[in-house]
């Protein structure tokens, strides 16, 4: 058997006295990116063996309201569709299409 490549992925959270974060940074070298700044962060890892999602969720103190908007309606939206890559349920992913058209209307995201 051959040597097993691995890929790794960090993370860097800069925290002010209070422990909110000011600074997100992240890297993942085997696609190019190195030290990237974000203003926010959503991550989910499924713990098999307790069956149940484990998150973490950070975003910096000077991250727009607005921008938080739109971060969680493309979120859903990357959900809705990775949802349909991992299970082909296509009666179920057309309803969690729905809920983001909803999301962004109620919001007012659409552009016209």
């Amino acid at each position: 058997m051959g040597k097993l490549h691995t890929s790794q992925i960090t993370l860097k959270v800069g925290l002010d006295e209070n422990r909110v974060p000011e600074e997100l940074n992240w890297s993942a070298e085997d696609g190019g990116i190195v030290n990237e700044e974000a203003k926010a962060m959503f991550l989910s890892v499924w713990d098999s063996k307790n069956q149940e999602s484990l998150k973490i969720d950070l975003w910096t103190k000077d991250m727009p309201v607005d921008e938080m908007k739109v971060f969680f309606h493309q979120t859903l939206i990357a959900m809705s569709d990775t949802f349909m890559k991992a299970t082909q349920d296509e009666k179920m992913t057309a309803t969690m299409k729905d809920f983001c058209s909803y999301f962004a209307e109620k919001l007012d995201l659409k552009k016209d």
